[in-house]
């Protein structure tokens, strides 16, 4: 148990992304929006005069999870969930954040004044999650699954293993459906559905595989005694007309199908960058990544990263991550092509350094 050291929290990849650049910052796919969710979304435009109604969506929702409706908060993008957890719950005594892992909860809960602690998990387990080392006071505890920077998907057993009375559990699946194994008709490790588990809070996005960043449009799903404290901190009509449209569309059968689809087209995409990646010398790959990202280590990340930048891509920069460094680069998975002109300019850039 580490407390805060100085990270820049409020650094995103967005900011790494410049014009001529090709994007290997930034998690959100880049594809055309199928019909099925532009049509809707196009349509609500027509309905702007009258002010956002959140049934539809959340029963939408809800029903994609086997969840009541009150079990359900739509929000404006995921972070904004951050936002109302930290503001909500100001009498946590003892909050956690399990690093490392998305900065914006820590961000949220110390702009809402709280005092952080940080439970680092380390690259020499393969930044695998241990529920021991989270402190059995701790009545707030935030843990990604699957975990943004490091692309970990903890099992599910484990993250459990952090539920227990007195304590709200957050975690963060963001990047849940970008997530595939073999034999698993759904979304392996995800506990959205769970019910049983006291103090359970799983946060959503449909901005990344649906390439919905600039909509802002994400939920959570928790308990229906708490849903009601965190609604009240959330500013009324926070989710517009349009993101609600596409909240409908996304938790729709033929979403989900696609959905599955997608994921199946990411885990070869990831593979092959995996692959390539390994065979660059001086590059370390910790765990097995399973999401729409790949973490790597490298002497001299920071400025390798500004080379890239010289020749046309954007990657992720590490150090504004708690457990992790200037040596580490987070690259987003692409098509194969794209993969491959990139890791042969990352293999000149390394083979040229003095």
């Amino acid at each position: 148990m580490l407390g805060p050291m100085t990270f820049d929290l409020d650094h995103h990849g967005d900011a790494e992304v410049g014009t001529g650049l090709i994007d290997l910052a930034v998690n959100v796919r880049h594809q055309v929006m199928p019909a099925w969710l532009a049509e809707p979304i196009a349509d609500s435009l027509t309905r702007l005069s009258a002010y956002p109604d959140a049934t539809a969506a959340t029963a939408a929702v809800a029903a994609r999870h086997r969840r009541d409706p009150g079990e359900v908060l739509l929000t404006a993008g995921a972070a904004q969930a951050f936002v109302l957890l930290a503001q909500a719950l100001r009498t946590a005594r003892r909050p956690v954040v399990v690093h490392p892992q998305f900065t914006e909860p820590e961000a949220a809960l110390k702009n809402a004044g709280h005092t952080v602690e940080r439970v680092l998990l380390h690259e020499r387990d393969g930044f695998r999650l241990d529920p021991a080392l989270v402190p059995d006071d701790a009545d707030l505890v935030f843990v990604g699954n699957p975990t943004n920077p490091t692309s970990v998907l903890h099992p599910a057993r484990d993250v459990a293993r952090l539920a227990r009375p007195g304590r709200v559990l957050v975690v963060d699946e963001a990047f849940a459906d970008t997530t595939y194994r073999e034999g698993c008709p759904g979304e392996p490790e995800s506990l959205a559905e769970r019910r049983d588990l006291p103090g359970l809070v799983v946060l959503r996005s449909l901005t990344k595989t649906w390439g919905l960043a600039g909509l802002r449009i994400g939920y959570l799903l928790g308990p229906a005694d708490l849903v009601p404290r965190l609604a009240a901190a959330q500013p009324l009509w926070a989710v517009s007309t349009p993101a609600l449209a596409a909240a409908i569309a996304c938790a729709s059968p033929v979403a989900v199908a696609a959905e599955r689809e997608i994921a199946v087209t990411l885990a070869a995409e990831r593979a092959h960058l995996v692959e390539q990646l390994r065979h660059v010398p001086s590059i370390t790959i910790p765990g097995d990544p399973a999401s729409a990202f790949v973490p790597v280590r490298l002497s001299g990340a920071d400025q390798i990263r500004v080379e890239l930048r010289k020749r046309g891509y954007a990657v992720r920069r590490g150090d504004t991550f708690p457990g992790l460094g200037p040596d580490w680069l987070r690259i987003a998975v692409r098509d194969t092509a794209t993969t491959d002109r990139f890791v042969q300019t990352l293999r000149e850039v390394i083979e040229e350094r003095p």
